[in-house]
Parts: structure tokens; sequence; C-alpha cells
């Protein structure tokens, strides 16, 4: 009897320590942490692990700490399929938070729909991104997403060209990933709304230095704006590309324009360069951006977010994982699907407070109405409309 009793007082111990050491629920962080596009990946990164540390502190999720399995892509739409599919496999994710490329995220998604694992793209932004796997074909999507997508895009750079600054000659440089050639459909589809055609459709390839033929035929072609669609180093080139010829007119392009590596290389040359934007990173706002943008800077060590939208996108993507997790009370891929698409309860985001942002046909937490336009100034990105600043969220 003595002995029975010794066993089962142990048996209890190690129930009691294996609840008290639950196993931590493993979400994946994919995106482009070296290379052109690192600032995005490595901001996207870095907002998800401040917003999973807040978490964490506060007691997690169901009693279990959120563990980030992170992986680099590489921006490489080959090792994007084979990180998904680690993550998936080797790692068993319960779900992931990323995707900075379009062409990335087009390759690698596929995989979380055919695990019914989801999946938020918090900062690829191609218009077709969430519409891969829709009915009758797929019953149930998995591909959300918590960045302004490419039509909301096109829309407001048109309408900063064209319909505010009066240009009626405009010209697109893109580049020649599917992002940028996805891109410059939708802006082709904006201005056609306008009854405009471009003037010049230049299209250039990742690592490309110069833009000097692209360019002069945008201004033999009469070009008063440029339209832009591509990522910092390159778009960096055609505004230096502009100095160089002694030929100045306004860049206004994809959100992208406001990368750390757009503005730093291309100095002075970028000053004016206006982009849509659903977080900027100014000095005084609400006490949310204010604290976020603080912790940041204390956590990482900077002055300035490497690419501020992409970071705050991150940030809140991992709250609006971790409340499906919450109201599912799971962490089976089906029942937090089907959380997200009905999310009672409001989440507190630094863009925005989310209120049922998503439903079964509707996976885009994003609207027009979330988006402002950003401009280049010294070395920052401000707001283009003053205006603006006063409607960002309490």
């Amino acid at each position: 009897m003595h002995n029975t009793l010794k066993a089962m007082i142990a048996a209890l111990a190690v129930c009691t320590t294996a609840a008290f050491a639950a196993e931590p629920i493993k979400i994946g962080v994919s995106g482009p942490f070296t290379g052109g596009s690192a600032p995005m990946g490595v901001s996207m990164r870095d907002g998800v692990r401040l917003a999973a540390e807040e978490i964490n502190k506060a007691g997690g999720v169901l009693g279990r700490q959120i563990k980030l399995i992170e992986r680099d892509d590489e921006a490489k739409n080959e090792r994007g399929v084979q990180v998904s599919q680690e993550l998936i496999n080797r790692e068993q994710v319960v779900a992931t938070l990323g995707f900075i490329n379009t062409g990335v995220s087009l390759a690698g998604q596929r995989f979380y729909e055919q695990a019914k694992i989801p999946v938020i793209n918090n900062v690829a932004t191609g218009s077709i991104v969430t519409q891969q796997f829709l009915p009758p074909q797929f019953p149930d999507n998995y591909i959300f997403r918590s960045s302004a997508n490419d039509s909301i895009q096109a829309e407001m750079i048109a309408e900063e060209a064209v319909d505010k600054r009066g240009f009626k000659k405009v010209a697109i440089l893109a580049d020649s990933t599917n992002y940028g050639q996805l891109g410059r459909d939708d802006l082709v589809k904006a201005l056609a709304r306008r009854g405009l055609k471009a003037v010049a459709e230049e299209k250039f390839n990742i690592g490309d230095v110069d833009m000097t033929a692209q360019l002069l035929r945008a201004k033999e072609a009469g070009a008063q704006v440029i339209l832009t669609y591509g990522i910092g180093p390159e778009l960096a080139h055609i505004a230096n590309g502009m100095a160089t010829l002694g030929w100045k007119v306004p860049m206004v392009g994809s959100w992208t324009l406001s990368m750390s590596n757009f503005i730093d290389n291309a100095g002075k040359n970028g000053n004016g360069a206006r982009m849509p934007q659903t977080f900027i990173e100014v000095p005084a706002n609400t006490p949310k951006r204010k604290a976020f943008v603080a912790a940041y800077h204390k956590a990482y060590h900077v002055d300035r977010i490497p690419s501020p939208v992409s970071a705050a996108q991150g940030y809140d993507s991992m709250y609006l994982m971790a409340a499906a997790i919450k109201q599912a009370g799971s962490t089976d891929g089906v029942k937090i699907r089907e959380a997200l698409e009905s999310l009672k309860a409001p989440i507190a985001g630094v863009i925005k407070t989310y209120s049922h942002p998503y439903t079964h046909a509707n996976h885009e937490a994003i609207n027009k109405a979330d988006v402002v336009m950003g401009e280049v100034k010294d070395g920052r990105v401000v707001y283009a409309y003053p205006a603006d600043e006063k409607k960002a969220p309490k």
C-alpha cells in the first residue's frame, strides 16, 4: 500500500508538472530577412515578435505561450515553397504570419490551403493573393490578409496623380516580378477608369542599377509623372537616374516607396515621392501608436523603423491570429479559420481597431478608408495631407 501511494503521488506530480509546462503554440513567421526586401521582412518579423512578447507576458493564449518559428524565404519563390513545407510538416505550426513578396506568397501559400492551416499575409499586396482558393473549387479559403491590396493602392495612386494633381501624361515603371507586373495591371485598370492610357510602360529587373533607357523613353513620351511598382533599391535608382538626367518629375507609387533602402539610397532625390500607407511613423500620434513605436525603437535600438508599414501590419496580424485561437478554444486549423471569419471581440491594433474584419467571403482586413498618402521628406515618411493624421484611430 505504501508503495502504491508513493506511485500515485509521483504520477500526480508528473501530471501537475506537465500541466504547468504546456506545450507552446507554434506560429510560423516567414519573410525575406536578407537581401533587397529585408527592410520589409525584418520589420514585419520584429513587429510580430513585439506582439507575441506582449501576449506571452499577459499569460499567452489558452494558457500556453506562443513560440514563433522564423524562416528567411530570401524573397525567392522556390525558397518560399521550401519554407512553407518545412513549417507545416517538420515544425507543425498551427498558423503562419508573413509572406512579403507577392510571387513568394502565390508559390508557397498553396501548401497552407492543402493542409487547412490559416496564414495571414501581413505584407504581400498582390490583388489575387486572397483570391487563389475560392469556391466552388475550394469550399474554404485559408488565406487571409492584413495589408492594403494593390487594387486599393492602384486606385489611390491614380487618384493622387490624376484626380488631385491633374497629370494627364503618366508613365509606369514596374519591376518584372509578380508583384511589379500585377501592380502594373492594376494601375492600367485604374487609369482606364479615368479614360487614360500611360504614355510609357517600362519594365526593369531586380538588381538593375541603370534606369536611363526606361527614363529616357518616359521623358521623350512627355511623361509628367512616374508611377512605380517595385521595391526600395531599384526605386532609388529611378529617383537617382532622373537626377542624373537633369529631369525631375514627381514619383507616385505603391507603398514600397516608404522603404528605408529607397529613402536612404535616393537621399534628397527621393524627397516628394508619395505612396499609400496604412501606418506612418510620426513623433506624435495616438497613444497606441506612440507606445508601439517607442517599444520598437527600444527593443531594436533604432530611431526609425526600416519599414513602418510592415512592422505595424506584422504586429496587428499577431493579435488577430491570437484572438482567433482564443475564440476557437483550439489550435485546429479549421476552427482557427472559422474563428478568423467570425471574430466577435474587437481587436485594438496600431493600424486600426478591427471589428469583425473577416467573413467567409472576404479575407481582406484593410479597406481604402484605412489607407492614407505618405510623402518622403528629409529621410522620413510624413503625412502627405495633414488632415489625415487627425483621422488616425484612437
